[in-house]
């Protein structure tokens, strides 16, 4: 549980809120897109003096690697604190390009963590009527890959210097080489790469579609090798599902203060929490959020000690997202109209929290992926 956690990560949290709130007043009537650049740097600056800006950086270049528990404490509070400000605390997450080596860990990883490069997975591939026969592929081309295809709901696609793109090598193209699942490493401005749509998710988050038109990318943008893709984007899976699940719950907690402090407002025998319908609707609330915080705890801890946790990862993610969801949907019934007024704190939390069911992995294909860790290999402790 969160109570029990090691003196270290009590002082991180505690240490983490203080700053929040001494922030807080730098992004008054801001929203995410708003932040201006000196505001962001500010946050930087000054989450690099107290110690947070690297926690998600190799120890080998600086960061200080906070393991998967310090990392949920940290989400869950920066979702907690519901400031524009939160996502500019923490530096650059390589992700799955931690595991870059020679020259691609040079020209793509280091450049990404100084700060001079921003990078974009490219995995969904795009569905519809206009959609490629297959998902994309690539044929060899003497040293360079040839790319064709579509990926869809690219995040950050618009800005991003590279895509982090999975392809299907396939046969039939020269010379012979292995087949299967690969990770490239595309540059933006590679000829035959086109944004064919740039939009909007209802919370706010930018997206872009790509197109693929027999791209050719050198076999030295390869991450790892042929073969590899699949493992290599999967690598990191259950640790970013468990984030996904921290920040749901940090908004859960912060949307409980918030109903707290409106239902307990006013005099006494007027005020909403005076109403039994409305305790037992908070009440709901109030036990939502405590368990889960407790599954979220509880898969971190087991993350921590080295673990295989993918089936606790997936319904870590799909149980807390879904009471984020339902802590949020009862905040707004019982705040009332006004809470769904443009402007409104839960009617922003209400777009963004909808989104968190399927960003990271739908829900129902989550429950899948337990189903399948259970029936097809006896793994887990569900």
């Amino acid at each position: 549980m969160p109570e029990s956690l090691p003196p270290e990560l009590v002082d991180l949290r505690g240490r983490l809120a203080a700053f929040l709130e001494e922030i807080r007043p730098w992004g008054e009537g801001l929203g995410e897109d708003g932040v201006p650049e000196d505001v962001r740097a500010r946050v930087r600056e000054r989450s690099k003096e107290l110690g947070f800006f690297g926690m998600m950086q190799p120890a080998e270049v600086g960061g200080s690697e906070a393991g998967p528990l310090a990392l949920v404490v940290a989400r869950e509070t920066l979702a907690a604190a519901n400031t524009p400000l939160a996502r500019f605390v923490f530096g650059p997450d390589p992700a799955l390009l931690r595991r870059a080596e020679g020259d691609v860990r040079t020209r793509f990883l280091e450049p990404v963590l100084a700060g001079e490069q921003t990078w974009s997975f490219a995995f969904t591939e795009s569905r519809g009527p206009d959609a490629p026969p297959k998902p994309t592929w690539a044929i060899r081309d003497g040293d360079d890959f040839l790319v064709t295809g579509k990926k869809s709901f690219v995040t950050g696609g618009a800005t991003a210097d590279f895509y982090a793109a999975m392809v299907n090598v396939e046969e039939g193209g020269t010379p012979e080489g292995p087949t299967g699942t690969a990770m490239l490493l595309i540059e933006r401005q590679t000829p035959g790469v086109t944004i064919t749509r740039d939009f909007k998710s209802m919370e706010g988050g930018g997206h872009v579609e790509l197109s693929f038109e027999q791209a050719r990318v050198p076999q030295a943008n390869l991450l790892g090798a042929v073969g590899e893709g699949m493992p290599r984007a999967m690598g990191n899976i259950s640790e970013e599902r468990v984030a996904a699940a921290a920040s749901a719950c940090g908004v859960a907690i912060w949307t409980v203060n918030h109903v707290t402090k409106h239902i307990t407002g006013g005099p006494e025998g007027r005020r909403l929490a005076d109403r039994e319908g409305v305790r037992l609707r908070y009440s709901d609330m109030r036990i939502d959020t405590y368990a889960a915080r407790a599954m979220l705890y509880r898969t971190a801890r087991l993350l921590e000690s080295g673990d295989e946790a993918i089936n606790e990862g997936a319904a870590t993610k799909v149980f807390c997202t879904e009471v984020a969801s339902r802590v949020v949907d009862t905040a707004v019934q019982l705040v009332g109209g006004q809470a769904l007024i443009v402007g409104h704190p839960l009617e922003a939390m209400y777009r963004r929290v909808r989104s968190m069911r399927l960003a990271g992995g739908a829900s129902d294909i989550l429950r899948l992926t337990v189903a399948r860790g259970i029936v097809e290999f006896d793994t887990g402790r569900l």
